[in-house]
């Protein structure tokens, strides 16, 4: 975790970078704060002028002037600072004290430079708010982090933390599946008197997030809690039940086809909006023009019974379009789809239909497809069948 050395005891990792190595997990990100004012403290700090012979670590004195870190972003009203030093882009946050004037939504600053022990108020959780100083790799424990990280527990640090903000309770899901916690008795008490009484005006920006963070994922387990539990109220007033396909597990057959190069050219680059898709309505969430195409695309496809209609409805969707109406509505159609009928092509083109004698109109395509309703009775039809059966269609 130790990326950089610094001699100064005002500085601490802080988070998930502290809670992962104690674990002996890889961490997804580090995080730094300084107690007191991040911006001034990156302004007067340079690298170390022996750095690069210090076995990978980066180390930096404070103090000296010469050859100053490149300040890559400060943000004044949050107290954050961006540096690169020496090849490391790291972000520094000032110590500070927040409140929610509109709960739901992005706190207001009003201290920078407060004390640790203040600044470990505005953390969602107990077993994210322990702090490891960096010049001294002593570890700073306000809230029993330390004892909850032991008993594999998920605690929150007072009464209105999923009040202040609800993307808490997603947060929480996502670590109980990463760790296998389980949330303390209290805790699941606040989240259940959330879910009954939900505030709609949250920033849904961060709902989507979480859940981007959550089903990426890919398990089956965390799906099942977030409908079981109720979580799904946070994106939709609507009743949601499990489906019966096991979406996990559909993913992971079709991931490995692909990995297999059984099922060519396919990149599922959206696993949690399979999951999402399956809430039904997600128009709260501020979806990219992609996410919302996957999803019209699925609500436009009938009932496809013939080979030919199946191929015809999915043969320019996204797969995740796919997955999610095998996972809704026929399963057996979208696997048919995916592992054999998607493979068939015609080789037949424009070009060849006019070597023929058939000029180029609107036929074509009925040609086109008349060729293709054979080819997926016989895959094996040659492009001279193909051909073929032009002429039949047409002369």
């Amino acid at each position: 975790m130790d990326i950089i050395n610094i001699n100064d005891n005002k500085l601490y990792y802080v988070g998930g970078v502290v809670r992962d190595e104690l674990l002996g997990v890889e961490s997804l990100d580090t995080d730094f704060v300084y107690e007191g004012n991040a911006i001034e403290f990156a302004e007067n700090i340079t690298p170390h002028p022996s750095f690069a012979q210090l076995s990978g670590s980066l180390c930096i004195q404070q103090g000296a002037r010469e050859n100053p870190i490149e300040i890559l972003q400060i943000n004044e009203p949050f107290g954050t600072v961006r540096v690169r030093i020496g090849g490391h882009e790291i972000d520094i946050a000032s110590t500070r004290e927040e409140i929610y004037e509109r709960k739901g939504h992005l706190p207001t600053v009003t201290k920078i430079g407060c004390p640790l022990k203040d600044d470990v108020k505005r953390r969602d959780f107990t077993i994210n708010s322990l702090y490891k100083s960096v010049a001294t790799g002593e570890i700073v424990d306000f809230t029993g982090g330390l004892e909850d990280l032991k008993n594999k527990i998920i605690r929150v640090l007072h009464d209105e933390s999923f009040i202040d903000d609800p993307t808490r309770i997603i947060r929480a899901l996502k670590f109980s599946v990463r760790f296998g916690f389980k949330l303390d008795k209290h805790t699941r008490k606040l989240q259940e008197d959330y879910l009954k009484n939900i505030n709609y005006d949250m920033c849904y920006k961060r709902i989507k997030k979480e859940l981007i963070e959550t089903f990426n994922l890919n398990s089956q387990a965390a799906f099942e809690t977030f409908i079981k539990d109720g979580i799904y109220k946070l994106v939709t007033e609507k009743k949601v039940s499990l489906p019966r396909v096991n979406i996990e597990k559909l993913i992971n057959k079709i991931l490995k086809q692909v990995q297999d190069n059984k099922v060519q050219e396919w990149n599922i680059s959206n696993i949690w909006l399979i999951y999402a898709g399956v809430l039904g309505d997600l128009s709260r969430l501020p979806l990219t023009k992609t996410e919302q195409k996957i999803l019209d695309d699925y609500n436009s496809v009938g009932k496809p019974k013939t080979d030919f209609e199946i191929y015809k409805a999915f043969e320019k969707v996204m797969p995740e379009t796919v997955i999610i109406y095998a996972i809704l509505k026929d399963e057996k159609a979208a696997l048919k789809y995916i592992e054999k009928l998607r493979l068939i092509k015609i080789s037949l083109n424009g070009k060849d239909l006019q070597e023929i004698g058939i000029a180029p109109s609107p036929k074509y395509q009925e040609i086109f497809d008349y060729v293709l309703k054979e080819k997926l009775k016989n895959p094996d039809l040659s492009k001279n069948d193909e051909i073929k059966l032009a002429r039949k269609y047409f002369f």
